[in-house]
């Protein structure tokens, strides 16, 4: 008593060979799928690169956290330095440029200039504060504002 209570014939094999192969390519497919998330957070140097892998193996058969990994992989992931808060006399281009170490873009000089906070309420209305220290350099600022 054989395999099966046929003869087997070529084609039967042929069969046989292409489930075979379907099953490694939806294998195939399936990790590669499940690993397309932490490649590309890999690739873009994505902070969370290994929390997006595994959110992306996670997710694989519930859909749903499969696709909120392939957004969070192609996420622009922005460093915020909790220690220095972005303050308004920074100039935020500059920090974005330390930060991702790209030139800063080239454009027209800004001058701003600073003012000393009076010490008292009695030197508010006065100008003496501002020229008792002498006179004070302008700061420069990198903005788009003004075009010369």
């Amino acid at each position: 008593m054989g395999f099966v209570d046929w003869k087997l014939t070529g084609y039967d094999y042929l069969t046989f060979a292409f489930l075979l192969l379907l099953i490694i390519v939806f294998f195939y497919v399936i990790i590669q799928q499940g690993s397309l998330p932490g490649k590309i957070a890999e690739r873009r140097n994505h902070p969370h690169a290994e929390a997006v892998k595994i959110t992306g193996w996670i997710g694989l058969f519930t859909v749903f956290p499969w696709i909120h990994a392939i957004i969070w992989s192609m996420h622009e992931a922005t460093l915020v330095d909790v220690r220095t808060l972005p303050d308004t006399d920074i100039d935020l281009e500059a920090q974005k440029a330390s930060v991702y170490g790209v030139p800063m873009p080239a454009g027209p000089a800004k001058k701003v200039v600073a003012r000393s906070m009076p010490e008292s309420p009695e030197e508010e209305g006065s100008d003496a504060s501002d020229t008792r220290d002498g006179p004070q350099e302008p700061v420069e600022s990198n903005s788009p504002d003004k075009l010369t």
